[in-house]
């Protein structure tokens, strides 16, 4: 019989998994606790939850809140970070902070609601533009070609004026 503490904290993580955007498992063996604290601090601002979890509740949790391709995936000593908001922006935020400190934290593996992420995927996830630098461009490629059927078009108007002008300079000069 499970007792009351193990109960809440299930129901606690599964709230966790159930809003995460991304989770990103890393294996935190070998860190001191003032280092994970630190980390937890500046991962917070980026609007990043950093939790050690117990294996066997996160398994649980895990599996109520609808992620069934996760399980089996905490073995070892394993904290979790989770983002609620951009999986590029929250893989970025980790890796900077991996990069900056010399930490000694290992990624093993990271999820989405969808699926699962190989440490491969989360580095080229780090590596995307922001949102709005993509936005950006997306939307600078669909502006290119009208900018460019304008110029045309408006070329053998521009050419006319220009006629016409040296003919009123021709005549002007008379």
């Amino acid at each position: 019989m499970p007792t009351e503490k193990k109960v809440k904290a299930v129901e606690a993580l599964q709230e966790v998994f159930s809003k995460a955007q991304i989770g990103v498992m890393t294996d935190y063996s070998g860190i001191k606790t003032s280092e994970l604290n630190e980390m937890r601090r500046k991962l917070r601002d980026a609007k990043i939850d950093y939790k050690v979890v117990k294996n066997s509740l996160a398994e649980i949790a895990a599996d109520k809140a609808g992620l069934t391709h996760i399980k089996g995936m905490f073995k070892d000593p394993i904290a979790v970070a989770f983002g609620y908001g951009d999986p590029a922006q929250t893989m970025k935020a980790i890796s900077d902070y991996i990069r900056a400190s010399k930490i000694t934290l290992k990624i093993k593996a990271g999820f989405m609601p969808d699926g699962l992420l190989t440490v491969q995927e989360l580095d080229t996830l780090s590596r995307l533009p922001s949102r709005e630098v993509l936005l950006a461009k997306v939307l600078g490629g669909m502006q290119a070609p009208i900018y460019g059927i304008v110029t045309v078009l408006a070329g053998p108007m521009r050419g006319l004026a220009q006629v016409l002008q040296g003919r009123i300079n021709q005549l002007e000069a008379k």
